[in-house]
């Protein structure tokens, strides 16, 4: 009786478990309550885009990088190239506020030109993004590279190579009025401050013009065949400066810092050849993905421009003869825009 009563008893608590686990593998799929909407909040919208110039790499894979991550959601694109222009920058900024695209993405010359215009824009409702290049207005968002940990991290690199050499450096400065430019010297700054063995036999604008850097450097280099280091602030400028460098024989003996966005072209394969000693890399397509889910983030929110204000500071990847082969290092442009 006993062992009749226990596979009774398992009996019935097997079928109660069948029975409870019937109608759960029975019911239908729940609809994700928020996607809707989403979805809705980015079709058809528009985001305009306003570089300082296109046609180099940054701008190029930013875009790329946006269209990839938007369009699949049916957003349109704007491109206004104001080809290194301020004036025609500010002029593109204020028709496009007019015309109300629903985000403005920003790549501000300086820090004064566009800062009225972009907060005009988001007093009007529409939500800008500043890239790499910020303006003296904060607005919804800032994507970019911390410019004075990228001057400290070089100036540290060109700090250790001079070591037991002159300690004469040279300092190639982009645009004085970019905040890439102004804020990296602050890096720059920062650390020379702590050793005052090192040197500064120039510290030059080329404005980010390769041949004006070319041109700074032959004559540093005239002047201080001994020079042991340069700090350059962008690597698109900067190939100039390696320029010169070579072309005085004196590769591998002035360590050259500079920094960029990591294409493959114009970092990697330059520290490979020598040209570049220290490339940081504040890795472009990872900003554009950094951008394009702010836009997501912002749209489908509902939060009113200008109510929200943040950053979004690039972890940074320091390019070297270590790690220039590898695969993971750089990217490449022709990648991003398949």
């Amino acid at each position: 009786m006993v062992r009749v009563h226990h596979f009774a008893l398992g009996s019935i608590a097997a079928l109660t478990f069948a029975a409870a686990a019937g109608p759960a593998l029975a019911q239908q799929g729940l609809d994700e309550p928020f996607q809707k909407s989403f979805r809705e909040a980015l079709a058809g919208k528009t985001v305009a885009y306003v570089p300082v110039a296109m046609n180099f790499d940054l701008t190029e894979g930013w875009y790329a990088g946006l269209k990839k991550e938007l369009e699949p959601y049916g957003v349109k694109f704007e491109i206004r190239d104001p080809n290194w222009n301020t004036n025609a920058g500010a002029q593109a900024v204020t028709s496009l506020i007019s015309e109300k695209p629903a985000v403005m993405v920003i790549h501000n010359p300086d820090v004064q030109t566009y800062a009225k215009l972009l907060q005009r824009a988001e007093n009007e409702g529409i939500y800008v993004i500043q890239i790499n290049m910020g303006s003296a207005y904060r607005s919804s968002a800032f994507v970019g590279a911390n410019w004075i940990e990228i001057g400290e991290r070089q100036t540290e690199g060109v700090v250790k190579a001079c070591e037991g050499k002159s300690n004469k450096i040279a300092i190639i400065q982009g645009a004085l009025s970019a905040a890439a430019s102004a804020y990296t010297l602050k890096g720059v700054e920062n650390v020379l401050a702590k050793h005052p063995e090192i040197k500064v036999v120039s510290s030059q604008a080329a404005d980010w013009d390769a041949a004006k850097a070319k041109a700074i450097t032959q004559t540093v280099l005239r002047q201080n065949p001994d020079l042991c280091g340069i700090v350059g602030f962008w690597d698109g400028m900067d190939i100039g400066t390696a320029a010169a460098v070579k072309e005085a024989g004196l590769t591998g003996k002035v360590f050259v810092a500079t920094s960029g966005g990591g294409e493959r072209k114009g970092a990697c394969e330059l520290v490979k050849n020598g040209s570049f000693d220290l490339d940081m890399s504040y890795d472009v397509p990872t900003q554009a993905a950094q951008m394009a889910g702010t836009i997501k983030w912002l749209l489908s929110s509902g939060v009113k421009p200008g109510s929200v204000k943040g950053s979004e500071y690039t972890t940074l990847i320091p390019i070297t003869k270590d790690n220039a082969d590898s695969q993971t290092t750089c990217w490449n442009l022709s990648d991003l825009k398949k």
